[in-house]
């Protein structure tokens, strides 16, 4: 009887090997799993930070072209209705994506990693692509030591003011100026204020002839945001 126990419990000892070696290998595998999806997860937040870096950037260099528009009949309308971006910002979207370790990359190999920018009514999005320098590294899945992971965001610049109709827009009469009101920028005159509703601040002024800091103007007027697509 007692040889029979000893029989036994030799035949369990290799099942309890595979049963903890298989235990095992679902732990690595979950790990490499969960090495993937953090490798992932970098790849995106380096392309949300490079997709919103480009369009900050782009929001900041509309400032000259946005207040000389102010400055003409309509020019408003006309600015939001014909501007156009052209890689702009991308600098600045490699420079964060490389911050995170990553870098802007095409789809096409016979285009150049760029910013690609598309127009909407008054929005306009900004699409990156990025690749991870790093890769998921080793695991107990083949290939994963050169595993680079991917993703792509895109962010929008969108006027958050109600646009005026032309007919509201007031103009500069050159006639009122007798030549007594010069203003105070080298004798021209004095341009009139306009006044925009803009994301639920009503009665927004804006004096082209002093419009002050375009960055807290710009933040005012175009949000920056990412969006999903």
């Amino acid at each position: 009887m007692a040889a029979r126990h000893r029989s036994d419990a030799g035949q369990a000892f290799p099942i309890y090997v595979v049963m903890v070696v298989g235990l095992l290998f679902l732990a690595f595998a979950f790990f490499a799993v969960g090495q993937a999806a953090a490798t992932r997860n970098g790849a995106q937040g380096a392309a949300d930070a490079a997709a919103l870096a480009a369009a900050q950037d782009a929001r900041k260099d509309l400032g000259v072209l946005f207040l000389a528009a102010l400055r003409e009949p309509n020019g408003l309308n006309e600015f939001l209705a014909t501007h156009r971006y052209f890689d702009t910002g991308c600098s600045e979207a490699q420079q964060l994506a490389s911050d995170n370790r990553s870098y802007l990359f095409s789809d096409d190999p016979y285009r150049r990693p760029r910013c690609r920018w598309a127009e909407g009514f008054l929005q306009d999005r900004v699409t990156v692509n990025v690749k991870t320098q790093y890769t998921v590294g080793s695991s107990v899945i083949p290939g994963t030591e050169s595993k680079h992971a991917t993703a792509h965001a895109t962010a929008v610049i969108e006027f958050r003011c109600t646009p005026p109709a032309a007919s509201d827009v007031p103009s500069a009469d050159p006639d009122s100026n007798d030549g007594s009101d010069t203003g105070d920028k080298g004798g021209k005159p004095d341009l009139p204020k306009l006044i925009l509703d803009c994301g639920g601040r009503d009665g927004f002024e804006i004096d082209p002839s002093d419009p002050g800091p375009w960055e807290a103007l710009a933040k005012t007027i175009f949000a920056v945001h990412l969006i999903d697509d």
